[in-house]
């Protein structure tokens, strides 16, 4: 499924807990990996007191020495028989040196470690995750604490009730990745679908609106949209789950109830200022999980950075 892989590095940190992640699913997908890390120092290039020559050389001096930290990473790994290439890059802005370097390797997963971020912070300085969910031209693995053990338990969230084609088609590719990770991490599908609460102004503009009969009939619609769904795709209904509630509330409460280790979901990878106003389902799914998300695109997505 995922040929090959992008792996993001981060080196203010400790631990690499996307390289772990992807050593992994590179040893059981036969996938080829590239360790990236993206650096700058504004520093270097606002100084007077270096030539342009000398700021050049002490650029391609600290690459090296990232790409031999890169180096020193993988003799903690078992990655004989992988295919590892490292490319270390200068770049002012992460996520454009990520999206570009996907492109130009023809990578179709990118691998990233992920943490909680200050919400306030994140509506002003969008993260380099948020950035990736939206504009990243394939599918992005955020990797959190959570460990993949054997027979463990993955989520897909699925919006069944959609009658337009995107959404449908949506279902399907998350639906595709939820069943081909469950067989390489031998592990169980759920499938999740959330629907909304009755809106309150009809209950209050109209008296006669009954609005349990109306809650009844709205989650009988999605258990049989649902049920369908899974059927097509040989589901065990006993992994089915139909939850009132929005998915930023009732995805998290799924994966703690059931321990899972994965969460398959869609982004619409909304940009612009209404990303900046409302943000992105998947955004706000992310920022309650404890586990990783496998964040994919639509069908025809195009990345609004080219490559170059």
């Amino acid at each position: 499924m995922y040929n090959r892989i992008l792996v993001v590095l981060d080196p203010n940190q400790d631990q690499q807990k996307a390289l772990a992640r992807a050593v992994k699913l590179a040893r059981l997908e036969h996938s080829a990996l590239t360790l990236f890390v993206s650096i700058y120092d504004f520093s270097y290039e606002m100084t007077t007191m270096l030539s342009g020559e000398e700021r050049e050389n002490m650029r391609k001096a600290l690459i090296e020495e990232q790409r031999e930290w890169a180096a020193d990473l993988l003799k903690s790994f078992d990655v004989r028989d992988l295919t590892v290439n490292i490319e270390v890059v200068w770049h002012h802005r992460p996520f454009e040196a990520i999206i570009k370097a996907t492109f130009d390797g023809g990578h179709d997963l990118i691998i990233k470690g992920t943490r909680r971020h200050d919400k306030l912070q994140s509506v002003i300085f969008t993260p380099t995750d948020w950035h990736l969910l939206r504009k990243a031209p394939c599918p992005v693995l955020l990797v959190k604490e959570h460990e993949w053990p054997p027979n463990g338990q993955i989520i897909g969230a699925v919006n069944a009730g959609a009658e337009d084609e995107s959404h449908q088609s949506l279902n399907e590719r998350i639906i595709a990745a939820g069943k081909q990770m469950s067989e390489i991490l031998q592990a169980e599908l759920h499938l999740l679908n959330c629907y909304p609460t009755a809106p309150l102004n009809m209950a209050i503009e109209i008296p006669e609106f009954d609005t349990s009969d109306y809650q009844a009939n709205v989650r009988d619609y999605h258990q049989k949209s649902l049920a369908t769904l899974a059927d097509r795709h040989h589901i065990d209904h006993a992994n089915l789950h139909v939850r009132e509630g929005l998915p930023e509330d009732q995805v998290p409460a799924l994966a703690e109830k059931i321990d899972a280790e994965l969460v398959v979901l869609g982004t619409i990878g909304r940009t612009g200022f209404t990303a900046a106003l409302l943000g992105n389902t998947a955004e706000h799914v992310i920022e309650q999980l404890n586990c990783d998300v496998l964040a994919i695109k639509p069908e025809g997505f195009k990345s609004p950075l080219k490559a170059s």
